[in-house]
């Protein structure tokens, strides 16, 4: 047995600062992750691209980002495992064996681990990078998955190669390689399991972590274990998804953080919530019948859930849709097109894009570099505008307007202010809030019979009418080029 019981009391091998959370503890295993090249070049990737030329002080790295969110979802766990031993220990004292202390400390251990690398696979300006078209051709290059696996059997991760590569499959790669590289083993840990709960993959989880999921669901569900359709259910499968509803999903670590550490950083309040009180009301759900396993939260509990989707929500209208926010990413996708339209450039990227070794240095500062080259060259160019914080001139901004519409109030706008309608561009940014409502299966509520005190799983929208006021938006601003950038 390892030190499950050292690190479950608290033990670690270092500390760091950081400004969101306070003291987050490490393990030796993830020190060494951390100390990876293809992790320490998170340092150099900005969390929220180029935000800090509205923002200033949002230059925080997607570094410190993954070291929160780990540090976010291991919390989650424990904290949904202390409320269960308490609550527990109300009717009768609990003695847990050595063999759940065990599984507690291996599925905690695995859901740090994922949640560290979960944007290991970021590029340059994070989601920017790849909306920028010629970014976009390239990743979509036939065989880029086969050259990014190069002489590593995949299939053991996806059953079939993705049409089209996102930055989540490259930070599945990035996890293998960079756990492949440390002494896992002495963690009694296990790159599949770690792998199976992030994004896109499709594992088969080694033979300790279904033994530990055996364990756990037997711990957790008790004489439910071995009832309804959860008796014929694969049991390593619904714990699989559970942990990895702990790292993506609706309510998640990921989101946890970045909405902290981006309203910290932006200097704003409106992305402040209560994560202690929302942590203390976590719980775990399961319905015998469906078979389900996964996040359920108390009815006093549904005020720190509200406000972290509201929080979510404010962030997405007045800090990532920001009319000068979404301005620049526009300007900063033209002008990483410009980059690429440098043969040498293209085939760097191309080549990094395709090699792990050459991909640790896809970062902010390659592209920064770039900009800087062409703007000298090009006083008349995107990259000038980045480079000299140029902003688009801002006209309009409206709501759920279709892609007809948006081209109609562009002409509008055009004829309006006369100008030339090849001056007048927009910006857009979709915010998915639909899965908060009815087909939301991700997290349910436990409500407590007052007569018979026993509690029940419902839906969220059953419970609060809260939810229901939320659903999918598209903020597009319309704007008129900077002069340097206009048709003669």
């Amino acid at each position: 047995m390892r030190s499950a019981v050292n690190d479950l009391l608290g033990a670690y091998d270092k500390l760091i600062m950081d400004p969101v959370h306070g003291g987050i503890p490490l393990y030796r295993h993830e020190i060494q992750v951390i100390d990876h090249p293809l992790f320490q070049r998170l340092r150099n990737i900005c969390q929220n691209d180029i935000l800090s030329l509205v923002f200033p002080g949002a230059t925080h790295s997607r570094f410190l980002h993954s070291i929160g969110v780990m540090h976010v979802g291991g919390r989650m766990f424990r904290a949904m495992i202390d409320a269960y031993l308490r609550e527990r220990q109300l009717s009768k004292q609990v003695d847990l064996s050595l063999s759940q202390l065990d599984a507690i400390d291996y599925l905690a251990k695995t859901i740090r681990l994922a949640c560290l690398l979960h944007d290991s696979g970021h590029s340059s300006f994070s989601h920017q990078f790849t909306q920028a078209r010629k970014i976009h051709d390239l990743m979509s290059r036939p065989d880029r998955f086969e050259d990014l696996w190069e002489d590593v059997n995949y299939r053991a991760f996806y059953t079939e190669q993705p049409v089209e590569l996102e930055h989540e499959h490259y930070s599945v790669r990035v996890a293998y390689d960079v756990l492949e590289s440390i002494d896992l083993a002495a963690a009694g840990l296990h790159a599949e399991d770690i792998l199976g709960i992030m994004e896109t993959t499709n594992v088969t989880p080694s033979e300790s972590f279904c033994r530990h999921a055996h364990t756990f669901w037997g711990f957790i569900a008790g004489p439910d274990a071995e009832s309804g359709a959860l008796n014929e259910a694969s049991i390593p499968g619904l714990v699989m998804d559970l942990l990895s509803s702990v790292v993506s999903g609706e309510i998640d670590a990921d989101r946890a953080d970045y909405m902290l550490r981006d309203g910290f950083h932006s200097s704003v309040t409106i992305g402040g919530f209560n994560l202690d009180h929302l942590l203390s009301n976590l719980r775990f759900g399961w319905d015998v019948e469906q078979p389900w396993l996964g996040l359920a939260i108390t009815q006093k509990g549904l005020g720190a859930l509200e406000d972290f989707v509201y929080s979510r929500h404010q962030m997405y209208r007045k800090v990532y849709a920001h009319k000068t926010a979404l301005g620049f990413d526009w300007l900063l996708r033209e002008a990483i097109n410009e980059v690429l339209d440098d043969p040498e450039s293209f085939e760097w990227v191309d080549t990094c894009l395709s090699n792990m070794q050459n991909f640790a240095e896809l970062t902010d500062n390659f592209f920064w570099e770039a900009f800087r080259k062409v703007a000298r060259k090009r006083p008349k160019s995107y990259s000038k505008c980045i480079v000299d914080r140029i902003k688009l001139d801002h006209l309009d901004t409206r709501e759920d307007l279709s892609e007809s519409a948006i081209d109609e109030h562009s002409v509008f706008l055009a004829e309006q202010l006369h100008l030339d309608g090849n001056d007048v561009v927009t910006c857009s940014m979709h915010a998915r809030f639909s899965n908060i409502q009815d087909n939301f299966n991700g997290i349910k509520v436990l409500v407590r019979d007052p007569i018979r005190r026993s509690r029940s799983l419902r839906k969220i929208t059953d419970v609060s009418a809260f939810f229901s006021k939320f659903g999918d938006g598209t903020i597009t601003h319309f704007y008129r080029r900077p002069a340097l950038l206009r048709s003669p």
